[in-house]
């Protein structure tokens, strides 16, 4: 009996961490003054890629949670504009790739936040593995925020690897 106990124990103890796993939060951070995403799991920064939003300053500031997840999805509103891998988080605001990538790192977009596609996918996966009600989507005008630097330069926001992992 005492092997079948010590089994039990050990297989409670993996799943104990299999759940708190999937419990794990997910942040993303958009900074659109950088054109930076900062992507927070469980407080540990995770990921951070370079981004385009909208010329005219959206999508609006604030905090959101995933609505909906598009793995492949055309825009309706802008004669059937690809948007693979879309997060739908504010009416018809969404993070998604784009194939528009030479334009990353700078205002671009219509309103959504765009995305590398390799980038776009790695994010959408990472949403839909530990949950839409797990994931906060945070907005932000500016990285001016207590206690952080000042935003980087745009020359300095068109980092070379968009899907390289915060160290």
């Amino acid at each position: 009996m005492r092997p079948f106990a010590a089994f039990a124990a050990g297989t409670a103890f993996a799943a104990g961490l299999a759940c708190s796993a999937a419990q794990a939060e997910i942040v993303i951070r958009v900074d659109k003054s950088a054109q930076r995403m900062a992507v927070i799991v469980d407080g540990v920064p995770t990921h951070s890629f370079v981004v385009s939003t909208g010329l005219a300053g959206g999508p609006p500031n604030g905090t959101y949670r995933p609505q909906r997840l598009e793995r492949t999805w055309h825009s309706r509103l802008y004669n059937m504009a690809p948007m693979p891998y879309s997060i739908f988080f504010h009416g018809h605001y969404a993070i998604h790739g784009t194939d528009q990538i030479k334009r990353l790192g700078r205002r671009a977009s219509k309103g959504c936040v765009r995305l590398h596609p390799r980038d776009a996918a790695v994010l959408f996966n990472l949403v839909k593995k530990q949950g839409m009600a797990k994931t906060r989507i945070v907005i932000e005008p500016s990285s001016a925020r207590a206690g952080e630097p000042a935003a980087k330069t745009a020359e300095s926001a068109k980092a070379p690897s968009a899907a390289a992992k915060v160290e």
